[in-house]
């Protein structure tokens, strides 16, 4: 299985907007990504897929390879897909699995992305699988910033939204909050088809790429993962990935 590892990164975040530059203990973000996706055991190569030339020039300047975008796309999702044909067009072949890796997760571990692969190595059915992890406290179920997945029995997601789903009304401190982690691999001919479906109401609404998939009668294989990865999406996030960055054992294998 021939499997590599694309991240979407963009300058014109709404919220933190030039995020994907912005320093981590002297590293900036979209490296801390790059550096630990390679680290993985399953990706044949990372490529990093942007429009902005100043993300194209770092990725050159840490030997990266960058693949330049439109820059009309709203979904990382979407920015992957196009990627993925240009990489093909330029090495000459196609891919199996193209593993998508949200540069606004930092702190990611290899495992992750090696854990996440597990269902489409084992079931030819599944064509796309989500990280989940759980959230670590009430507030966290509350934050807009952080997507929130429910799942039926078999592991595949029901629901993602950025409000606190599911209820705390009625199940207290026993309900399964748990929050989607941005490392999804898709089959190679499933991202494409995604990319040709048309946007959906819901998808729109939370901003959530996967519930695309969802509305058209798609299914999205959940795995659960102990994580202490934190997404970064304001100013605070970004402090306080610093702080956690200071005493990480993965850094100073790529960054002194």
């Amino acid at each position: 299985m021939c499997v590599i590892g694309i991240i979407p990164a963009r300058m014109a975040s709404s919220r933190l907007p030039g995020k994907p530059l912005a320093s981590i203990c002297g590293v900036p973000m979209v490296g801390h990504v790059y550096f630990r996706s390679k680290m993985s055991r399953v990706l044949d190569e990372v490529y990093i897929a942007t429009c902005d030339q100043e993300i194209n020039d770092y990725a050159a300047s840490i030997g990266a390879i960058g693949i330049m975008t439109a820059d009309t796309h709203e979904r990382a999702t979407e920015r992957s897909a196009e990627a993925l044909e240009k990489i093909e067009a330029m090495v000459g072949k196609k891919f199996d699995v193209v593993v998508m890796i949200q540069g606004d997760e930092p702190l990611l571990v290899p495992q992750m992305i090696d854990d996440v692969m597990v269902p489409l190595q084992k079931d030819p059915s599944v064509m796309v699988v989500n990280l989940m992890s759980p959230l670590k406290n009430q507030g966290e179920h509350e934050d807009p910033n952080e997507v929130k997945v429910v799942v039926d029995q078999q592991g595949f997601a029901l629901y993602f939204s950025r409000e606190p789903i599911p209820s705390a009304k009625k199940g207290g401190n026993d309900i399964p909050m748990m929050r989607q982690l941005g490392i999804i691999p898709f089959r190679r001919d499933f991202l494409l088809t995604f990319n040709n479906l048309s946007p959906t109401p819901l998808e729109i609404i939370e901003s959530v790429d996967m519930l695309r998939l969802l509305e058209h009668g798609y299914k999205v294989k959940m795995v659960p993962f102990q994580s202490d990865s934190y997404t970064v999406d304001t100013p605070e996030d970004l402090a306080k990935v610093e702080r956690l960055m200071q005493n990480d054992s993965l850094r100073g294998q790529y960054s002194s």
